[in-house]
């Protein structure tokens, strides 16, 4: 009998394994299965994916990724541990984007800060800083006192971070992980407008976006509430109980509530207070937008309760400047050692302040929190959040209407909310169950999704296989379409829709643009044309859109789109228009000298032999043609689309 059962044991054994490594394999390639069975061909797949998963296709990437694989690519993005030596080399010079939010407070202050340092070194004269004194002295003495002291100026600082996303997301090979970065940096949005969250903006994106982007939501919703950019930009740095007694005060700042010094310190606690008070900006829109959603199930009252379970919760003081400074005194004075005994939490740039707590209890969606667990309490709420059924839902859908389309199916929307819960809000596998789903496969969502300016712009340069050197001046063609990126003021993020980004005179810029880059009106960004048709040249207008047409928008079927820009082909004042545009939209501060012998010729600045002249003359007319031909199909609607 034992003999029996062995011999079949050893047979089933073989088949179980074989049975869970077929299902292993299996789901290694859901994305071959559900294009397959959508319908389409693996080319057009490849470029589906590169449409939603990258910042656009660069010439010949569809062959790289047929060789490789879709599901091993889309793995391999998943990752996000790919080599990046090019993009690495373009940000050696960016030397403000990985410094601490302490060393940016410290090397680009606000100006509000350099001059109570200047005064306090005696740099400036107080009683001379009135309304009426001469301006121009004024800032030249700032401007003298910085030079002084190291000091350089934020706009350095915001000038390099906007380059740095230019350059990664053109440039990165971890390209869905640049994609997912903006995604929810737009979710748990923060905004440069705001002066007081200005500074800890790039660290923000550094340090709390881009490394959560593929991993747990909770993670990342934590994170984003412990960071100085957010607690400035939701004032919740600020927001303080005041029910807690005397004696209690004095208790957490280990102080003898009797003698007079404590009772100084009891009027000033309380006084600071009465002008913070509870502030419930980012309890409501963590709610409403960062989890819940505004139709998420929460009330008012679930508002305020929450507003207390987070009271506290503001940054490490930095330095002797601005408001945190009283703070700032009082641990040095106490000692942070005591204070951890106390209930404080010090965290990175975060601190939990327990003498700004409610303590009482509340109940949250009807939960209820005891204020005695102090920072747990917080934490403990933001959990919830990032759990809630509700929450599953909304992610789920911004995720499904940013990568398929503007009104994502509800059946995909399920999917992708079931898997948030299974796995405890794991965006990988929320991806995984999106692109496995033939919602995203089908025709709803092929092409479907309108490119806002950053991403029309960044997949023009990849299209053309750009070597971008002085990304702040894509930044302005960008800002210019309308999109001005980490400037958007309300808390909501860009919308993702595409009636949002086109109307009349938004078009009218896209094609500008697309002009203006291919005819390389954009300083600092340089463009080899003829390089992208293995140098060969066209032999008129008509064939030069056929052939780059095919480039630009590979595995299209083109037959409308040639039929409808051939009009614009000829139009001798294409270009005309074109040149003003870009003089019009060239910063004031470009450091670009974009005068190359060739161009110097053709205004007469370089003279050479009459025969060369004249080759060089007809090679321009020729890169004339080229360029209109290709900034023509850059403005095209099919471009316009992902």
């Amino acid at each position: 009998m034992k003999a029996v059962i062995k011999y079949f044991y050893v047979p089933f054994c073989a088949i179980g394994i074989i049975f869970f490594l077929s299902s292993f394999l299996a789901k290694d390639n859901d994305i071959t299965k559900a294009y397959q069975k959508a319908g389409l061909t693996e080319k057009h797949a490849a470029l589906h994916l590169l449409s939603r998963f990258t910042y656009g296709a660069k010439p010949n990437e569809i062959d790289e990724i047929l060789k490789m694989g879709l599901d091993n690519w889309f793995n391999n993005q998943l990752n996000a541990k790919i080599a990046d030596e090019e993009l690495s080399s373009k940000l050696k010079s960016y030397d403000a984007i990985n410094l601490s939010n302490l060393e940016v407070s410290e090397t680009f202050p606000q100006g509000a800060k350099v001059l109570r340092m200047a005064i306090k070194d005696g740099f400036i004269d107080k009683d001379s800083v009135k309304v009426g004194d001469n301006k121009k002295e004024y800032r030249d003495k700032i401007l003298s006192y910085m030079e002084t002291k190291g000091l350089r100026p934020q706009q350095e600082l915001f000038r390099q971070f906007i380059s740095q996303k230019i350059l990664r997301a053109t440039y990165s090979n971890n390209q869905l992980q640049e994609v997912l970065t903006d995604f929810w940096f737009n979710h748990f949005n923060v905004s440069l407008t705001k002066n007081e969250c200005a500074m800890y903006i790039p660290a923000y994106e550094r340090d709390v976006i881009r490394p959560n982007v593929l991993g747990k939501f909770k993670t990342m919703l934590l994170a984003s509430a412990k960071s100085p950019a957010m607690l400035f930009y939701l004032d919740n740095f600020s927001s303080a109980s005041n029910n807690q007694s005397d004696g209690a005060i004095m208790e957490m700042m280990g102080m003898n509530a009797k003698s007079e010094k404590a009772k100084a310190a009891i009027q000033k606690i309380k006084a600071n207070k009465k002008n913070q008070g509870l502030n419930e900006n980012y309890a409501r829109e963590v709610m409403e937008l960062h989890t819940l959603g505004v139709d998420g199930g929460y009330t008012q009252d679930d508002v305020t309760q929450a507003a207390r379970v987070l009271t506290g919760w503001t940054i490490y003081p930095f330095d002797d400047y601005g408001g945190g400074a009283a703070l700032k005194k009082m641990i040095d004075k106490i000692g942070e050692g005591n204070l951890v005994k106390r209930g404080f939490v010090h965290d990175g740039d975060f601190l939990f302040a327990i003498n700004r707590h409610d303590t009482g209890d509340k109940v949250v969606l009807g939960k209820k929190f005891d204020g005695s667990l102090g920072y747990q309490e917080g934490v403990d709420l933001l959990n919830m959040l990032a759990q809630h059924p509700s929450t599953a839902k909304f992610i789920s859908k911004k995720l499904a209407t940013k990568f398929v389309n503007d009104n994502p199916a509800q059946s995909l929307i399920n999917k992708m909310a079931k898997t948030f819960s299974d796995t405890n809000g794991d965006i990988k596998a929320v991806l995984k169950t999106m692109t496995a789903s033939p919602e995203f496969w089908n025709k709803e969502a092929l092409g479907e999704k309108t490119k806002s300016p950053f991403e029309l712009a960044i997949s023009a340069v990849r299209a053309l296989d750009a070597d971008v050197v002085q990304p702040y001046q894509l930044y302005s063609w960008i800002n210019k379409m309308g999109q001005k990126i980490y400037y958007y003021q309300a808390p909501t993020g860009f919308p993702d829709k595409g009636q949002y980004w086109i109307n009349t005179g938004a078009l009218l810029n896209r094609m500008n643009f697309g002009l203006a880059l291919a005819s390389q009106k954009i300083p600092g960004v340089r463009i080899n044309l003829s390089k992208l048709n293995d140098n060969h040249e066209p032999e008129s207008s008509e064939a030069a859109l056929k052939t780059y047409s095919k480039i630009i928008l590979p595995e299209r079927d083109l037959t409308k789109t040639v039929e409808r820009l051939t009009p614009f082909l000829n139009d001798p004042n294409l270009l005309n228009k074109v040149e003003q545009a870009a003089n019009k939209n060239k910063p004031a501060t470009s450091m670009a000298n974009t005068e190359d012998e060739d161009t110097m010729m053709a205004v007469g600045a370089v003279k050479k032999p009459q025969t060369v002249q004249k080759n060089k003359q007809n090679n321009m007319a020729n890169n004339t043609m080229l360029a209109q031909v290709v900034g023509v199909i850059i403005g095209a609607p099919e471009f316009q689309k992902r």
